[in-house]
């Protein structure tokens, strides 16, 4: 009776995992093809829906480099990209940290140029780092992707890049989302360029670029040329230039964030040096169409000639929590902080950095047209020939309050909006509890209080954010 028992329990076992293993598999799908090679990285246009895994690094010394990816590959073309606008790429490459290395892409005169020409929605590349490549393209050229409907994570390259229009380290242009990457190459681009993408629709979260930047007279930004998504908790470090006889938006992060329709950038900061002719700022270019800039901030010096802000050189939109340290040069309309105020609104902000200039400069704003300054305030020195203030340059219909500028380092007693203080008041929470800001006194500045927007060392610092570093 008892081996009766045990072999109907073994039976029962048997089928159970029979099941089990059979419900398992149901929901895996297709195992992911194995890349080794050029070749089978190649065999991917075959079936721009699957799923693939790098096992190694592709380099020179892999087979089929010299026939698809190097300087005499496909006629001195180098790489084709994998996947086009007709026939997107729609799979998965799991790259399991390994790096595409050497490549060579002379598309010259071609769009959507990558190793991964057009990514479609749905589409899914990770843990890739494209390195010591060089890229040209026209539109839309990138290290790893020319267009992307789809996601990019964990990947980065190194690849000099120069398109004509629209290029990026990582990705010429951007439609999904792409977190946790980077890029450090040089990029150049006639028109519009980003130090990681040229624009960017859709989400960009904790990537950072640190190449030069070079662009024409479009956007031109050290992380993205142009932004209509969201950006959050990135930051670039290059040096960013557009073309000083046409440069419309260069900024150290953004060129601009929202040029046809609002853009938001938070938590997010630039430290290269920014030079160009309009609209340009250590941060963004131009913040358009009720666009948003939070908890950001910049220190890069910046050079223009209009519209020259620390942090943004002209601003439609909103700038809140925000700070600048570099020092700005510009002829006119600008600002340590915001060039150009038009229709915008500067709260909970501050700039450092010393500012010249010739006509409408201020401290803090150059221009302040039919816009809002609230709770704000300026130190560094300001000189100019007409329009010049502590705090303000030139106020067109515009409002300023409970914002303040300090008369001795600035070195101007007069602001078209604003209040003066010396040093020792600038210093002192009264000056600022006195017209009710959020601000609270702490022991000493690596102490923070976060309940509150702003902390100070009543009688020794000026008013710092609670989340600055």
């Amino acid at each position: 009776m008892l081996g009766k028992l045990n072999r109907y329990i073994t039976k029962v076992s048997i089928l159970l995992l029979t099941a089990a293993l059979i419900a398992g598999m149901a929901g895996c799908g297709p195992l992911a093809s194995e890349i080794h090679d050029w070749y089978e990285l190649d065999a991917v246009r075959n079936n721009l829906g699957g799923s693939y895994i790098l096992m190694n690094d592709l380099d020179s010394t892999k087979a089929g480099y010299e026939e698809l990816a190097g300087p005499d590959g496909n006629e001195g073309m180098g790489w084709l990209p994998i996947g086009t606008e007709d026939d997107a790429f729609t799979g998965s490459l799991d790259g399991q940290g390994y790096e595409i290395r050497d490549l060579i892409m002379c598309g010259s005169g071609a769009s959507h140029v990558g190793v991964f020409g057009f990514v479609d929605e749905g589409g899914q590349i990770e843990d890739i780092g494209v390195v010591d490549a060089e890229v040209i393209g026209d539109e839309f050229a990138g290290g790893l992707v020319g267009v992307c409907y789809g996601t990019v994570t964990n990947s980065y390259s190194t690849a000099s890049v120069y398109g004509h229009d629209c290029a990026g380290g990582l990705v010429g242009l951007c439609y999904g989302n792409v977190t946790n990457s980077y890029s450090t190459g040089s990029i150049t681009s006639e028109v519009i360029a980003g130090g990681l993408m040229g624009g960017s629709y859709g989400t960009v979260s904790h990537c950072h670029a640190t190449g030069t930047v070079i662009g024409g007279w479009g956007f031109v930004g050290g992380l993205l040329g142009g932004n209509e998504g969201t950006v959050i908790n990135s930051y670039s470090s290059g040096d960013v230039s557009g073309d000083v006889t046409g440069g419309m938006g260069v900024g150290g992060l953004l060129g601009a964030n929202g040029y046809s329709s609002p853009g938001t950038v938070s938590n997010s900061y630039s430290t290269g040096s920014v030079a160009g002719e309009s609209y340009v700022g250590g941060l963004v270019g131009v913040n358009l169409h009720e666009s948003i800039v939070s908890d950001c901030y910049a220190t890069g010096n910046v050079d223009g000639k209009r519209e020259v802000g620390g942090l943004v050189g002209g601003s439609a939109g909103t700038v809140s929590n925000s700070y600048s340290t570099g020092n700005v040069t510009g002829n006119s309309d600008v600002g340590g902080l915001v060039g150009w105020n038009k229709e915008g609104a500067v709260s909970n902000s501050y700039s450092t950095g010393s500012v010249r200039g010739n006509s409408s400069v201020g401290g803090l704003v150059g221009v302040n047209k039919e816009s809002t300054v609230t709770n704000s305030y300026s130190t560094g020195s300001v000189t100019g020939e007409s329009h010049v203030g502590g705090l303000v340059g030139l106020n067109e219909d515009g409002t300023v309050s409970d914002s303040f500028w300090d008369i001795e380092t600035s070195g101007q007693s007069n602001s078209a909006g604003g209040t003066g203080k010396a040093t020792a008041q600038m210093k002192n929470i009264a000056t600022f509890s006195g017209v009710m800001w959020n601000i609270t006194a702490v022991v000493n500045p690596g102490m923070r209080n976060p309940s509150y927007i702003w902390n100070i060392v009543d009688g020794v610092t000026y008013p710092f954010l609670n989340w600055q570093p």
